[in-house]
């Protein structure tokens, strides 16, 4: 594994408001990096899983969130996992490989041998890079045929992993493997980022276009200082024996909507089993809550012990579970209060909010919204429907909640804050 004087950097791209709208509203709140998967902010999976590396000098966040917006969770995180964790905003977005190189100076102050850009971490994969020798080992895993457009795909020398061929994206198949976004370098990896700043301010010396060919895509340059790590770094070095592949059996999930949220909590929730087995609750119904599955609940949440909670269910701070209430598939954010005999059923119920006597919240995955986004549900009758999946969302502002009445069921509808729902509604949206 190298010698102790060998340090090695973790770099977490964190992004920023400009994206992942697709994941509002439960972004609205909060940033979208901090959202709690398993009972933990999404980006203290990745950022525990670093922990792991030998000789890790420094975790790195790296984003164009304020700083204000992350500077608790990091000095929280920081003193529980004795590793110094910082944020480091961008005054733009850079793209994920400007990101890195625009702040080069500090990554490299502790003369790291190895730069991690990271989302989840496999101390194999540090081997792996070792025995390879090139300038970056990336992170892969095979995925369907079709769905392998979405992402980038890649093509691997099957003897020596060495990456030959990278597409973002193409619109024909290329390969079952993709890339995951996670990757191992040496420092050389900022001299290929300079490479690309050379040749773009070259051909922006050099080149002149006509106004009409400026407007085109395909003519039109990006920014001298906006460096992808997919298309202009992965694509150009593949063939070259400086990239090569590591494909992980472990699961792999891109968290874009709220409802991805719900299945990646529940796989948190499993591997805890395996790696953070004090985090899950554990009751028969006795002098306890009964406990079915993986459930994760907060040290500060209050559950009667006539509730049945599980299979995959967090539970945040403060919330309180009353009597015979009954949690399947859930995220429970903090000051929740579920009252007596209420059913939830894959859903996510959101900040301060309330769940009346007798209610059940579910949803239907066969819904054109898919989704149902909403504010405090007081009281509504058993749904007569078995509906499969619905997300609920509970969103506050400044204490003030959407309010459903008595007696109304919501079905697979999003309703913005400050609202009153007197009526039942289903597939709506209401603004």
């Amino acid at each position: 594994m190298g010698s102790a004087e060998e340090r090695v950097v973790a770099v977490i791209m964190v992004g920023g408001p400009t994206k992942g709208t697709r994941f509002r509203p439960l972004s609205l709140n909060i940033p979208k990096p901090l959202f709690p998967l398993a009972g933990q902010p999404m980006v203290h999976h990745p950022i525990s899983a670093c922990k792991r590396i030998p000789n890790l000098a420094q975790i790195y966040l790296i984003g164009f969130y304020e700083e204000r917006e992350f500077a608790l969770y990091v000095s929280s995180i920081s003193n529980e996992l004795k590793v110094p964790v910082r944020y480091l905003r961008e005054d733009k977005p850079h793209g994920s490989a400007g990101g890195l190189y625009n702040f080069r100076d500090l990554i490299m102050e502790d003369n790291p041998v190895l730069v991690f850009a990271v989302v989840f971490v496999i101390i194999a994969k540090i081997i792996a890079h070792r025995r390879y020798g090139g300038m970056g080992t990336i992170l892969v895993i095979k995925v369907s045929a079709e769905s392998a457009n979405q992402f980038g795909e890649l093509v691997a020398d099957p003897v020596t992993n060495e990456l030959l061929h990278y597409t973002e994206k193409p619109e024909t198949f290329v390969s079952d493997r993709i890339n995951c976004g996670v990757y191992v370098f040496t420092p050389g990896i900022f001299t290929a980022i300079q490479g690309v700043y050379t040749q773009r301010k070259d051909r922006a010396n050099l080149r002149r276009v006509s106004s009409f060919e400026a407007l085109q895509s395909s003519t039109r340059s990006l920014p001298t200082d906006y460096v992808r790590l997919d298309q202009d770094i992965l694509s150009p070095l593949a063939g070259k024996k400086k990239l090569y592949t590591y494909e992980t059996m472990d699961f792999w999930e891109q968290i874009k909507t709220p409802g991805i949220s719900l299945k990646c909590s529940a796989l948190y929730l499993a591997q805890f089993r395996f790696t953070s087995s004090h985090l899950l609750a554990s009751g028969d119904g006795t002098k306890s809550t009964t406990i079915s599955g993986d459930v994760y609940i907060h040290p500060s949440a209050k559950v009667h012990p006539t509730a049945k909670i599980g299979p995959n269910v967090s539970i945040s701070a403060n919330a309180r579970i009353a009597a015979g209430v009954r949690l399947i598939s859930c995220i429970i954010l903090d000051d929740v209060e579920i009252k007596e005999n209420a059913v939830v059923v894959h859903a996510i119920v959101g900040w301060k909010s309330s769940i009346g006597r007798w209610s059940r919240a579910a949803g239907d995955y066969n819904s054109k919204l898919g989704v149902t986004i909403l504010g405090t549900v007081m009281h509504s009758p058993p749904l007569e429907k078995k509906l499969k999946f619905m997300l609920l969302f509970f969103y506050s502002t400044k204490g003030e909640a959407v309010t459903v009445e008595d007696e109304v069921v919501v079905v697979n509808s999003i309703v913005l804050p400050n609202k009153t729902l007197n009526v039942s509604v289903q597939e709506e949206i209401i603004l």
